[in-house]
């Protein structure tokens, strides 16, 4: 009886061990037949995460470099090496800069310049400015139009104060009932309802 049993304990040892073999015969053909894809496969991956981080390093590097001359122009601002530096870097904080040094020197001629900056926020308050400083009803009314204007209902109020001040009073009532009740403004615009345009 222990013959019979010790038999089929090798016969079963030997089917495992042919079902072993079997399976790594079909993993050595799956992987000589996919060999070059998973390696290609393996490649790109290590290729796109190597690219990612020294992506990122290098953007990291840049906000860095940019800040360090942005900090230096804010204390020397007719240093041109750092100007340039900036403007390399960063275009958007170039510009930004641009404009606040405009801005604190109340240059028009350089807030001409940054008219079609590619900043949208830049380009938003340059418009703005240069409407205000023209102290023109016409290019008030085209920036308040533009859909996305920061200072659409304060453009609309300085519209309605010109008007009010050439005695057009029933212009400039039409131009203050444009500006939303839920506006900051919104104040301001029913103390000129109440007391500039009766």
């Amino acid at each position: 009886m222990s013959l019979k049993n010790d038999i089929e304990m090798v016969k079963e040892e030997l089917n495992s061990e042919e079902k072993f073999f079997e399976k790594a015969v079909i993993t050595e053909k799956f992987i000589k037949k996919y060999k070059n894809i998973m390696i290609g496969t393996l490649s790109v991956i290590v290729i796109s995460v190597s690219a990612s981080i020294a992506y990122d390093m290098k953007q990291k590097s840049n906000v860095e470099n940019a800040n360090k001359s942005l900090s230096i122009l804010q204390k020397d601002s007719s240093n041109s090496k750092e100007l340039l530096a900036l403007k390399e870097l960063s275009p958007n904080l170039y510009d930004v800069w641009l404009y606040s040094k405009a801005m604190a020197d109340n240059d028009i001629a350089s807030l001409e310049k940054l008219k079609n900056s590619t900043t949208f926020i830049v380009e938003d308050l340059v418009k703005y400015e240069l409407a205000q400083n023209a102290d023109n009803i016409d290019s008030l009314n085209n920036y308040s139009l533009k859909q996305d204007a920061i200072y659409k209902d304060l453009a609309q109020i300085q519209v309605a104060v010109i008007l009010i001040n050439q005695g057009k009073i029933s212009d400039a009532r039409e131009k203050l009932f444009l500006i939303d009740k839920q506006s900051p403004l919104s104040n301001v615009t029913q103390l000129l309802l109440h007391y500039g345009v009766k």
